[in-house]
């Protein structure tokens, strides 16, 4: 099994980079995932998209659609990219612990 390492903790992930249980998120896996996605700093606004995320996989049990992130988070399709420049399924999902989506988020 793939492991990913940042500043002394070990994760288990899958082939993608994805945490193989997001059951052990927290927001210090975040702060670590941050640089597989090149961003160098989480601002409140990516925290608002990586929580919605979050909170809608806990209650549903999968991603949310990405229309459905922009409008509960108020953010443009266009400044969900900006936030996350590998996307929505892999960035902000990846940040947010969740499994790696089999769809469009």
């Amino acid at each position: 099994m793939p492991s990913y390492e940042c500043e002394g903790r070990t994760y288990d992930v899958d082939e993608d980079g994805f945490l193989q249980d997001p059951g052990l998120w927290n927001e210090d896996v975040a702060k670590d995932f941050r640089g597989t996605e090149g961003i160098t700093e989480l601002t409140p606004d990516h925290w608002k998209v990586i929580h919605y995320i979050r909170d809608y996989y806990l209650q549903f049990g999968i991603a949310p659609m990405v229309r459905k992130v922009c409008k509960q988070t108020g953010f443009s399709l266009k400044e969900i990219y900006q936030l996350f420049p590998s996307g929505p399924a892999k960035g902000a999902c990846k940040l947010a612990g969740l499994p790696k989506p089999t769809g469009c988020v």
